[in-house]
């Protein structure tokens, strides 16, 4: 009989913390339909998981020369919510882009810098405010009905930044939209950078 190696998910110290933040927020979508509830509960939850930084995995958290990395975490299997790691090397940022579903971003290392923009009458992008920087311990809240379009870049040039996102479905498989300031949108849909699909129920690591 062949032996398996355990995935190098499973293996990390402090697994238990994303394993309990997982079991606890979808109990939270089964208690409640409201978003403004599951934003409000739900950021709680996640500012809990980042107050710790020992639990995520270093095969998730390695940045990539060329662009920043979404590697997914756990999906529910109802694909109710994702969770994810965002990894920007230093200077990395995305396009003007949207979510089509609410979100929460928890910055777990380093800083990230959001510039928010809304629709104007004619069309046209214009920017809601100046740029807010989440550091970490941070929690942002994204949501059609209270804002979804952004940029966001690394807020440090010489390091990598990691934040912890939490959306409302598969986020890899949502077909979504970047922009230009004139308004023009492109369709795309994400994907992930990791091949594999992650394993949190491993019960004999709980360290």
């Amino acid at each position: 009989m062949s032996t398996l190696s355990a995935p190098a998910f499973l293996t990390g110290p402090g697994i238990a913390r994303l394993r309990q933040f997982v079991e606890s927020f979808s109990e939270l979508l089964s208690s409640t339909e409201g978003e403004s509830e599951i934003l409000q509960s739900g950021s709680k939850l996640l500012a809990r998981l980042i107050a710790h930084d020992d639990w995520l995995p270093a095969v998730y958290a390695q940045p990539d020369p060329e662009r920043y990395r979404q590697y997914l975490l756990h999906c529910d299997s109802r694909e109710r919510f994702s969770v994810v790691s965002f990894v920007w090397g230093p200077g990395q940022g995305t396009p003007i882009h949207d979510h089509r579903t609410w979100g929460l971003i928890g910055m777990l290392r380093g800083s990230e810098r959001s510039e928010r923009f809304e629709m104007g009458a004619n069309g046209e992008l214009r920017t809601t405010g100046p740029p807010d920087v989440l550091f970490e311990g941070e929690v942002e809240k994204v949501s059609p009905t209270i804002g979804d379009i952004h940029r966001v870049n690394n807020a440090s040039a010489d390091q990598a930044s990691i934040s912890i996102h939490v959306y409302g479905g598969n986020i890899g498989v949502i077909e979504r939209a970047t922009y230009t300031i004139d308004g023009t949108e492109k369709r795309f849909v994400s994907g992930y950078a990791n091949s594999e699909i992650p394993n949190v129920w491993n019960h004999l690591v709980t360290s």
